[in-house]
C-alpha cells in the first residue's frame, strides 16, 4: 500500500469518526441524555430543574442539575418550553406558538410525556405546580407585554390533575376586597401558587391600578386580599412565608425589589438583592429563595438569596431561567 491510499484510507476513517460523534451529541441533546447517560426526570429527588438559555442546540429546552452541585455539567432534555415548573414528579411547560401570540400549554409526567394540551391566548407567563403535583396552574399575557403597562391583561388557569376540572379563566372567582364584596371589570389575576392542602391559594390581584396579594378556596371558590402592593407570590415548603415582588419606585428600570412576608405576623423582609427582579421567584429551600435575571449584554442566570434578608446573593446557574428545586 503506498502513501497515497494509506492517506486516502486515515481521512476516510477520520471522517466517519467525527460524523458518529456529531451524530452521538446531536442524540444526547435530543433525547436528554449526557455523557454518563442521565436523563432528565421530573421525580428524581436532589435536582434543579430550569430552562436551558446556553446559547446552542440546547437553547430552551428543558435541563436539570444537581441540588447540591448546580454549577455542575447540566442534562439537557428534548421539551423546549418558554416557561416551565414541576413538582413530585408532575410539570407544566409552556410554549409560545404561531403568528398569533399563543400558548400551548403541556402537562408532563415524570419521563417528560405529555399527559395533557391546553392552548390558551397570549404570551406564557407564569407557571405553578402544587407540591403534592395535583393542582397546575399558569398564566398569559393576553394585552401588552409587562406588567409595567397601565393597562396588562391577563389570563390565569387553573387544572386539577385528579379530576380533569380546568378553570380556565379564574378571574369570575367572588372578590372581597379590603372586607367587601367587589366587582369591577379591570380584575386581574397572576402568579397562583397552591399551600400543601391542594385547595388554599396565593396570587396577585390587580385592579384600580393597584395590585393585592389575594388568598383563596378553591373548594369555596372565594377569594379575599391581604395586603397591597404585592406581585408573583411564592409559598415557601413549609407553608409559613411568601417571597414576593414589590413595587418600590415608578422607574421603569427598578421597579421592583423582593421580599419575604411572614404569614403568621405579616412582617415583610426586605431581601439583600436589590436589583429589580421581574420574576415569580422560586424557594431553593426553606431558607433560601431563586429567580431569573437578565444578564446585562444577553442572556439570563438563576441566582439565590438568603430568605431572612441576610448576605448577599449569589449566581447558582448561569445560563438559565424559570427554576424548580425537586427536593
Amino acid at each position: 500500500m503506498n502513501s497515497r491510499s494509506r492517506l486516502l484510507i486515515l481521512l476516510v476513517v477520520t471522517l466517519v469518526s467525527a460524523v458518529a460523534v456529531s451524530g452521538y451529541v446531536l442524540r444526547v441533546r435530543a433525547g436528554g441524555t449526557d455523557d454518563a447517560g442521565a436523563t432528565v426526570r421530573l421525580d428524581t429527588a436532589g435536582q434543579i430543574l430550569f430552562r436551558d438559555t446556553a446559547a446552542g442546540s440546547g437553547f430552551g429546552r428543558i435541563a436539570s442539575a444537581p441540588l447540591d452541585h448546580p454549577g455542575a455539567p447540566r442534562t439537557t432534555g428534548h421539551l423546549l418550553c418558554d416557561r416551565l415548573y414541576a413538582a413530585h414528579g408532575t410539570g407544566i411547560c409552556m410554549q409560545r406558538k404561531g403568528p398569533v401570540p399563543s400558548t400551548h400549554v403541556t402537562v408532563l409526567d415524570a419521563a417528560l410525556r405529555p399527559t395533557r394540551e391546553v392552548k390558551a391566548e397570549g404570551f406564557p407567563n407564569r407557571a405553578r405546580v402544587s407540591a403534592s403535583g395535583a393542582m397546575l396552574s399558569w398564566t398569559t399575557f393576553v394585552q401588552g407585554d409587562s406588567y409595567l403597562r397601565d393597562d396588562p391583561s391577563t389570563r390565569t388557569s387553573v387544572l386539577d390533575t385528579r379530576t380533569g376540572r380546568l378553570v380556565d379563566n379564574i378571574e369570575r372567582i367572588p372578590l372581597t376586597l379590603n372586607g367587601k364584596p367587589y366587582h369591577a371589570a379591570d380584575v386581574n389575576y397572576w402568579g397562583v401558587g397552591f399551600a400543601a392542602d391542594d385547595n388554599t391559594f396565593y396570587a396577585t390581584v390587580r385592579t384600580s391600578g393597584r395590585t393585592y396579594l389575594v388568598k383563596g378556596d378553591l373548594a369555596a371558590w372565594t377569594a379575599r386580599t391581604l395586603r397591597t402592593n404585592a406581585e408573583c407570590p411564592s409559598l415557601s415548603p413549609d407553608n409559613t412565608r411568601i417571597v414576593f415582588k414589590k413595587r418600590v419606585s415608578a422607574s421603569a428600570n427598578r421597579p421592583w425589589r423582593l421580599f419575604v412576608l411572614d404569614l403568621a405576623t405579616m412582617r415583610e423582609t426586605p431581601l439583600a438583592e436589590e436589583r429589580s427582579v421581574d420574576d415569580q421567584a422560586a424557594w431553593l429551600d426553606d431558607h433560601t429563595v431563586m429567580y431569573g435575571l437578565p444578564r446585562h449584554g444577553g442572556g439570563w442566570d438563576v441566582w439565590a438569596v438568603p430568605a431572612d434578608g441576610s448576605d448577599a446573593p449569589h449566581l447558582l446557574i448561569r445560563d438559565a431561567n424559570s427554576p424548580a428545586a425537586v427536593r
